[in-house]
């Protein structure tokens, strides 16, 4: 059992809205449609977790607040399958709880908290007891006292604990009920609930005292001058010797998922946002329970950690540099789900989620179906093992006849019915699926690559008649168009999947959407300080009516966006552009200690300001995590073709952020290193033998 996806605010899920049938027809310059009244949706008032500390190791998780202390108020808690079964821990020594200095994540999966305490007897400011706790996801604790005092100390110590194995739905809906009543067990405390599910909280030392009416466990702490004394504490999940959060096959991967790649430089920050980036992709590596060889990535802590989503895809797509096991395992998982009748066969469903708020509620429901190929054929490049692709082709085979059937002889591709209506971004998913499917289903020596370089061809013809608007400043791309032909003008960071055409062989980059010029002008708007915020780029325009800078799809700068858009517009050559939202993205990550949440406000960067976080933001996400590694290497612009045995580098020759070398990188299999100096240019240093190096 994975932890239970929670809707956040704005994220709607349900079925599709209908809309009247009809195909639009005729190009349009500029013309603004008026958008269809909002429906009315019933808010959900998710606990902020944007200032908390979450240790993080799926299927575990540990919620804190920077005091340390659990309490059991909001989030607060050890989680475990998307329960909370330790909601309370809170230290008190000489029956003070102790003073709050530090809370900070020493990694992934742990925090450190530091606090003091004045000694029985101090006369000054200064305090004679510090306090160390380290927590782990699992809820494991080491707390340490050290003393400082002239004389010899005797303090009493009781830790209160709590469990009332609430579900994190209830938990984020206000409603975890109350808690249980607690046992004495063995060394410890045991709570147990409904259908004999049982934690036990174990203790090292074991306490003098144990009250199970008020879960207190109890000490007499002996500290000798500049001596110590220490507890640890263990939490266990369902029957005694089981760990929290192990799920019998279904625990925590382990293998070789993730290569530990590293960056170093004139600027230390790359370094910092890489580590922590995988760090936190590693600890968001979750199995399916129905089938435990199967790993992928959570979408998001704490509120989107259920099944394998579209994001989980995109994101192992953007961590291809670090090996291709985690793409396969999602292509998989996702493949399982594909539909085999009628006249959806070949879709992967997906969750309908807002789309903004110029366009009907519920859209976005194609996103895994268009990416599937895409990741397959990009993760061939980068050396996917041939067993692999010969697994997944024929999924990818189904995917690409879904989307030709589809697009039929109109060239796009509604979503998320027939009925449509066409989204920009769903056009750039769909071209970019044809162009490398026809390419891998050529390389692979398969048939209906031919029917799918036509179809892209379609579908560049009529997204220039249909989608540009033109206009005196150059033009634009419409965001959408509507069953009636009506145009949604309202430009936003979706453009930027626009510049994004996927790699084939030789290190070519695949014929886009939009032609040069009309790329270029899409580069230049997406710099423009309407959309580039100083800390990343907006989801939608500041100018834009409906722009609301904490709005998902509406004005909030999106992570993975920003990305999509640093590499797009570096490839195009518009290095001042990429570099200026590449360092707002390194700016902000800086901000947030490296660990970049899915989102964040889109407010205008001022002097001596910082980043907004965004109430409901999951922190760490998947595609956040992974788009910090590939905004970063647009740096050195690594473009592989594993089956060609090549490799080049296509750096920026602006060197933004001075020199900078990136190793524990993976191509073909191998390690491989990259360095690009303070003029631009780049030199690999490690490779497999046999690949041929270019620039």
């Amino acid at each position: 059992m994975a932890l239970s996806p929670v809707p956040a605010p704005g994220r709607p899920t349900g079925p599709p809205v209908g809309h009247t049938p009809g195909r639009p027809t005729g190009h349009r310059t500029g013309v603004t449609a008026g958008a269809p009244p909002p429906r009315a949706v019933r808010p959900v008032d998710l606990p902020s977790v944007h200032d908390a500390l979450l240790c993080v190791a799926l299927p575990a998780l540990a919620v804190s607040a920077g005091h340390g202390q659990l309490t059991g108020e909001g989030p607060e808690g050890v989680y475990a399958a998307g329960r909370r079964i330790l909601s309370r821990c809170v230290l008190r020594v000489a029956g003070r709880e102790p003073l709050a200095l530090q809370g900070r994540m020493a990694a992934a999966d742990r925090a450190v908290f530091l606090g003091a305490l004045r000694a029985p007897g101090d006369l000054g400011p200064d305090p004679g007891l510090t306090v160390e706790r380290t927590r782990s996801a699992d809820g494991s604790e080491r707390i340490t006292l050290r003393s400082a005092a002239a004389r010899p100390l005797r303090l009493p110590v009781e830790i209160a604990l709590g469990s009332d194995l609430a579900d994190l739905g209830a938990v984020a809906s206000g409603r975890p009920g109350p808690e249980l009543t607690a046992s004495v067990h063995g060394t410890g405390l045991r709570w147990t609930g409904e259908g004999g599910r049982s934690v036990t909280v174990t203790a090292d030392p074991p306490p003098m005292d144990a009250l199970a009416a008020a879960g207190v466990l109890r000490w007499e702490a002996e500290l000798a001058p500049g001596g110590t004394f220490t507890v640890r504490l263990r939490v266990r999940d369902g029957a005694p010797g089981r760990p929290a959060g192990s799920q019998g096959g279904a625990g925590r991967p382990g293998g070789h998922v993730l290569a530990e790649a590293l960056a170093e430089g004139d600027d230390p920050r790359p370094g910092q946002l890489l580590r922590t980036s995988v760090e936190d992709l590693r600890a968001l590596l979750q199995r399916d329970p129905a089938h435990p060889t199967g790993v992928h990535l959570a979408a998001g802590v704490p509120w989107r950690c259920g099944p394998v989503t579209a994001e989980a895809l995109w994101a192992a797509r953007m961590a291809l540099p670090l090996g291709t096991r985690l793409a396969a395992t999602t292509l998989r998982a996702l493949g399982r789900s594909q539909l085999s009748g009628g006249s959806e066969a070949g879709r992967i469903p997906g969750p309908l989620r807002d789309a903004g708020p110029h366009l009907p509620p519920h859209c976005t429901g194609i996103e895994a179906t268009l990416a599937f190929p895409v990741v397959l054929a990009e993760a061939r490049r980068w050396g996917l093992p041939t067993a692999d692709l010969e697994e997944l082709l024929p999924t990818a085979e189904r995917c690409l006849e879904w989307l030709r059937r589809t697009a039929g002889t109109s060239g796009l591709v509604p979503d998320p019915g027939t009925a449509g209506p066409w989204r920009a971004e769903t056009q750039a998913h769909a071209h970019r699926a044809a162009q490398l499917g026809a390419d891998l289903l050529g390389a692979c020596g398969r048939p209906g690559g031919e029917a799918l370089l036509e179809a892209a061809g379609a579908m560049r013809e009529q997204f220039r008649r249909e989608f540009w608007l033109d206009d005196p400043a150059g033009g634009r791309p419409a965001a959408a168009l509507g069953p009636d032909g009506r145009t949604w003008p309202q430009l936003g960071g979706w453009a930027a999947h626009l510049l994004d055409t996927g790699l084939l062989g030789g290190g070519r980059l695949a014929q886009g959407l939009l032609d040069r010029a009309e790329a270029e002008q899409v580069a230049r708007l997406l710099g423009t300080p309407a959309l580039d915020s100083g800390w990343g780029l907006r989801s939608l325009g500041a100018k834009e009516p409906g722009y609301n800078p904490f709005g998902h799809r509406a004005g909030a700068v999106r992570v993975h966006e920003t990305a999509v858009a640093v590499a797009g517009v570096a490839a195009l050559g518009h290095e001042k552009e990429a570099a200026s939202l590449l360092r707002g993205l390194l700016d902000a990550a800086e901000s947030f200690a490296y660990r970049l949440p899915e989102m964040y406000a889109g407010e205008q960067r001022t002097a001596g300001g910082r980043p907004v976080p965004h109430p409901a933001a999951c922190r760490p996400a998947a595609v956040a995590a992974a788009g910090a590694l590939h905004a970063l290497l647009a740096l050195a612009g690594v473009r592989p073709d594993a089956p060609g045995r090549s490799v080049s580098t296509h750096p920026l020759r602006s060197a933004p952020l001075g020199a900078i070398r990136f190793s524990g990188l993976v191509v073909a299999g191998e390690p491989f290193a990259v360095r690009v100096g303070r003029l631009g240019l780049g030199m690999v240093e490690e490779a497999a033998e046999g690949l041929q190096l270019g620039v």
